[in-house]
């Protein structure tokens, strides 16, 4: 989460700005994604989607967020396991190059990506549904549970 005004800011310059981090569960709607144009917005912004927290842990209790244990499960069965030390870019590097198109203030979430395992890459795919408990953990930031409801219909 961002702390601090960041505008055009350097790698170097990034953490500063940066006043701590936090888990976002990453969900996708893939029908929306997949059957109707493709487009990642209607996939990622779904009423409910992208829980944050349990809380926010300062940069001073994470001395290396680009190596830390990811896991999620559905149901009890773990499909990812990996680290923030596979991203393709690092925090600080997205922070400096979000920053060049964008001005950051305080209280913007930058949610990085999930490691390997997502559903629509299981064979066959593996798709959310009603009932299904999701449970996700990033080491030092904490854990999530969310059960879920229902499915939302395009309007």
């Amino acid at each position: 989460m961002i702390g601090d005004v960041a505008r055009d800011v350097s790698v170097e310059a990034a953490p500063s700005h940066i006043a701590g981090y936090l888990i976002v569960n990453d969900l996708s709607e893939r029908a929306f994604q997949l059957e109707h144009g493709g487009q990642w917005v209607k996939g990622k912004s779904c009423d409910t989607f992208g829980p944050i927290g349990p809380w926010l842990v300062t940069p001073d209790d994470v001395p290396d967020p680009q190596n830390l244990a990811m896991t999620l499960s559905v149901n009890e069965h773990q499909y990812q396991n990996g680290s923030s030390r596979t991203m393709v870019f690092g925090v600080t590097q997205l922070v400096s190059y979000i920053s060049r198109y964008m001005t950051l203030l305080p209280g913007d979430v930058i949610s990085t990506g999930t490691p390997p395992g997502v559903g629509l890459g299981q064979k066959p795919p593996v798709y959310l549904k009603a009932g299904d408990v999701m449970e996700l953990e990033i080491e030092r930031l904490g854990r999530q549970r969310q059960r879920v409801v229902g499915q939302q219909a395009p309007r």
